[in-house]
């Protein structure tokens, strides 16, 4: 496993970031995110495999590979992770931006865009 340990170029505690986050989920347009059911949005340090080069992680079944939800299931999570965050912003409006960037790039996958069209669209 790599692990890196380069320090953030933004030192930004994990609740200062979930602020950020919320506030930037809020700016999103009702049309993205009225239609998300049963999804949970998290912040999380790093990646389980500790790098700082994944952003964010949509933890779930698109909906177009399913058909609707049980009774009792867990929810889909759409996870953001602020240490790479951090790493790969120099200020505070380049972090937003990128926050922004990935909760577009998550939502998109929950509805079923893949990489290969959000490049196409310029979010990926």
């Amino acid at each position: 496993m790599r692990v890196d340990l380069t320090p953030p170029a933004l030192n930004i505690d994990a609740e200062a970031f979930e602020a950020m986050v919320v506030e930037e989920l809020d700016r999103l347009p009702d049309e993205m995110v009225k239609d998300l059911e049963n999804v949970v949005f998290v912040v999380e340090d790093r990646p389980e495999d500790g790098s700082l080069d994944l952003l964010g992680l949509y933890d779930g079944l698109a909906l177009t590979e399913r058909g609707g939800y049980g009774m009792g299931e867990l929810p889909d999570r759409i996870v953001l992770y602020r240490e790479p965050h951090l790493a790969q912003c120099a200020t505070e409006e380049e972090l937003r931006d990128e926050i922004h960037t990935t909760l577009v790039h998550e939502i998109a996958h929950y509805f079923g865009i893949d990489d290969e069209q959000l490049h196409e669209m310029g979010w990926a």
